[in-house]
């Protein structure tokens, strides 16, 4: 006669349970995408309005930005036309239907749409952002991964060093001293811009170019118009990079400390595997998903810092342009490239923590 554990019976899970819980995993990641898509518009909206209201702070963005070259009946002409001399909520209200419709505005200054503006010089940002995250990633993984190994030991206190130092030192800073030592010292490379004038009226004549110069000169299939690009771009890349390089060496070398502490490592110890294994293998997965997690926020500070970087290097991006639109005083071009920006991060996050979501359900929680 077969005895049945009433425990097991009461333990082990039905198949309407089992359906249950399954289902209610599903809902749990679908519902986190749902609220995490639902934050955007509130999170653009807060910066849109912040932007708004600190452009009026110094007035209307005529009187700013031409104002000087006009009489006043010209003035006055052109403040209403724009509808500048209507109260400033009635402003707020309108500019917010415009930003639904996709209209950011049109620069003062040469009366250019904001969107066709960011189209022109949106590429090159994104590129130099690209690199600069490949530099980032490149330094700041294997370093953590090195200081954690070697904890506590003159090369981990050398690395800790450096990350704080990359970290606090200026963008502008660090650009300037990386031109003075390899393009002025050593003239290994060159001074700024995004490629040398020769390669750049070649780029130019690419039909449907994609503003990308990577990718452009890709196209052009010559090694020589390659290479100029890339070489432009170290420095660049290196200045913008090496401020998040010491984010990641810090937060890969804090979380695989930890894991190297944890009981499936400890269980891996004992059964004789190597260190260095332990730490390619089952300690740096575990340190990766931190990583994830904060992309959205260091791309982010990647798009700030590189209003510096493409002033400090000539390269022609969305930062270079906002550079040149803030000396204009033309606050219109400032407030629609700032609220565009916002867009894109608040995307960017959006998409980032999904991602870390899939890959860690910790996350959701």
């Amino acid at each position: 006669m077969t005895l049945t554990n009433p425990e097991a019976i009461e333990t082990e899970p039905t198949k309407p349970q089992a359906q249950r819980r399954a289902k209610g995993q599903g809902g749990g990641i679908g519902r986190y995408i749902l609220i995490r898509f639902l934050l955007i518009f509130p999170t653009v909206f807060i910066l849109v309005t912040l932007v708004f209201f600190l452009m009026r702070v110094v007035g209307n963005p005529i009187t700013a930005s031409v104002g000087g070259r006009l009489t006043p009946t010209q003035l006055q002409e052109r403040l209403h036309a724009a509808g500048y001399d209507r109260p400033v909520i009635v402003q707020y209200i309108e500019y917010l239907g415009q930003i639904v419709r996709g209209d950011f505005g049109s620069s003062v200054t040469d009366n250019r749409p904001v969107t066709e503006i960011i189209l022109q010089y949106g590429g090159a940002t994104a590129e130099l952002v690209f690199y600069a995250l490949i530099v980032a990633l490149v330094l700041g993984i294997p370093l953590g991964m090195l200081a954690a190994y070697l904890r506590d030991k003159w090369p981990d206190v050398l690395l800790r060093a450096l990350a704080i130092l990359t970290y606090a030192t200026p963008v502008f800073f660090g650009g300037l001293l990386l031109k003075l030592v390899f393009s002025v010292w050593l003239g290994w490379l060159p001074l700024g811009d995004r490629a040398s004038t020769r390669v750049q009226l070649i780029l130019d004549r690419i039909e449907n170019p994609t503003g990308v110069f990577l990718l452009d000169a890709i196209r052009t299939g010559n090694g020589q118009i390659i290479s100029d690009v890339l070489q432009h771009a170290v420095l660049p890349a290196l200045t913008l990079g090496l401020l998040t390089a010491g984010i990641f060496l810090r937060l890969v070398r804090a979380n695989m400390i930890g894991s190297l502490g944890s009981d499936y490592v400890d269980a891996a110890r004992s059964r004789g595997v190597r260190e260095s294994r332990l730490v390619r293998t089952h300690a740096f997965r575990p340190a990766l998903v931190p990583i994830i997690t904060v992309m959205g926020l260091q791309i982010a500070m990647l798009l700030g810092g590189s209003v510096l970087t493409e002033t400090t290097f000539g390269w022609r991006g969305l930062g270079f342009e906002l550079n040149q639109y803030l000396s204009a005083r033309d606050f219109v071009a400032v407030q629609g490239i700032v609220a565009m920006l916002a867009v894109i991060v608040a995307v960017t996050n959006f998409v980032v923590d999904v991602v870390a979501a899939l890959i860690d359900p910790r996350v959701r929680f």
